[in-house]
């Protein structure tokens, strides 16, 4: 994979007696791979502020791991059959949120990157909803034409 890719992630929340909701980002990224782990580098802005997010996303084969710093500041960790709580700091306040995670899936091809993970979000102890994160990664000579069918690895 090379260094300069385009980032999909997409986040879908299944919540009990509502439809489910789904948020898709496709931005331009930086991705390196160190000591065994995957590293993926992206900044996003919110709409409505000019301040820039700097996030850094680590994974293998059986975690997750999201850091955002600037506008919202978050650590959440996501390892297969294990509960993590941490504070998600935005510009509205505070929350302490659990990611319960079930599984961590990841496919690697030559140019392209998939990994999903499937958990349980609580925030201040309370379930919220069943999840899901579909990440791919695709060097960026190749343009934009991420997204296979959803909820498939192909």
């Amino acid at each position: 994979m090379t260094k300069e890719v385009f980032l999909s992630l997409k986040g879908l929340q299944m919540e009990i007696g509502e439809d489910t909701q789904s948020l898709e980002t496709i931005t331009p990224a930086n991705y390196y791979e160190r000591n065994g782990n995957h590293y993926v580098i992206y900044e996003e802005m919110l709409e409505g502020f000019t301040d820039v997010t700097k996030n850094k996303i680590k994974f293998s084969d059986s975690s997750f791991e999201v850091s955002k710093k600037g506008l919202i500041n978050v650590h959440m960790v996501f390892e297969e059959n294990k509960k993590n709580m941490t504070n998600y700091m935005t510009p509205y306040g505070n929350i302490l949120i659990g990611i319960d995670t079930e599984s961590v899936f990841v496919e690697e091809k030559e140019n392209q990157i998939r990994v999903e993970v499937d958990y349980a979000l609580e925030a201040n102890y309370q379930h919220l909803a069943d999840c899901r994160i579909e990440m791919e990664l695709r060097p960026r000579e190749e343009g934009i034409s991420l997204g296979s069918q959803p909820g498939t690895l192909s």
